[in-house]
């Protein structure tokens, strides 16, 4: 796997590209970078597997495009992609990812031949509810210094709600404070937030391509009957409930990597148009 950067507008892209095998473009979650891919993605010499952080996370610039977008994300994928002469792709994500792998699952479906939704975060409407808690930290990092706003995010009914139902959730939303750039991170969570795939249910129901969606239970931002509702809308999508992070850390990774490499093995070869 090689790091490279990719220049879009005013941003530094930072893009991991292992080379060589089926072409599998795969995206973190917010505020997520490379490493979170690594953890959960098969890697070997079957797949080529494709990472562009998106701008302010990882080691990738902001730029000073606003707001952050998902849209804005796929595109800086797409052109990527474009740029390494990568065609056709399998096209998955966790969280965002899986947001960003359905906008572009939509609107390009002759690029696309498979697409995996990893633990989706939205459906078919921007600023769910469950996102709300990303709005929240956003609200908190504009109005105060990132040691105060993290104390009072802490406290807030929301907080303690998640320090119950949902423990994991809630300590991903604290590293928010503690990044550099507190006015760039509230932008970031605040504009992703805000957003959605843009995609119908209707135009999730037209899709025609193998699809693989994992969910788990214990997990506010990321609903297991999100990802069941994924899994009917989608023709032929099959389902894979895998262990909550949450509850056993190591089994939910040897699950996860374990059904997507499954899902990968059936997708066959692809062309790929020359650099």
């Amino acid at each position: 796997m090689t790091r490279s950067s990719f220049r879009r507008d005013d941003a530094e892209l930072s893009v991991f590209d292992s080379g060589i095998g089926l072409p599998v473009v795969f995206q973190h979650g917010l505020g997520g970078d490379n490493g979170q891919v690594v953890e959960n993605f098969p890697d070997g010499p079957a797949y080529r597997r494709l990472t562009v952080e998106c701008r302010a996370q990882g080691q990738s610039q902001p730029g000073s495009i606003r707001p952050f977008s998902i849209a804005m994300f796929a595109a800086d994928i797409l052109a990527v992609c474009d740029a390494r002469g990568i065609d056709r792709f399998v096209m998955g994500g966790i969280s965002m990812g899986a947001a960003i792998a359905l906008h572009i699952a939509h609107r390009n479906p002759d690029r696309v031949a498979g697409l995996v939704l990893a633990r989706p975060a939205w459906l078919f409407d921007a600023a769910p509810e469950n996102m709300r808690p990303y709005a929240l930290v956003a609200e908190h990092l504009r109005r105060a210094p990132p040691e105060q706003a993290k104390t009072a995010f802490a406290a807030s009914p929301l907080a303690r709600k998640l320090a119950v139902d949902a423990p994991d959730n809630l300590a991903s939303l604290l590293k928010f404070f503690d990044r550099p750039e507190p006015s760039v991170t509230a932008d970031l969570l605040g504009g992703i937030a805000l957003d959605g795939p843009d995609v119908t249910e209707a135009e999730a129901r037209a899709l025609d391509l193998p699809t693989l969606v994992i969910g788990h239970e214990v997990d506010t931002v990321h609903p297991l009957a999100f990802a069941k509702r994924l899994a009917e809308t989608i023709p032929g999508a099959r389902l894979a409930e895998i262990a909550p992070k949450a509850t056993n850390k190591a089994r939910h990774v040897s699950e996860f990597r374990s059904e997507l490499e499954s899902f990968l093995r059936t997708i066959k070869p692809l062309r790929e148009k020359t650099a």
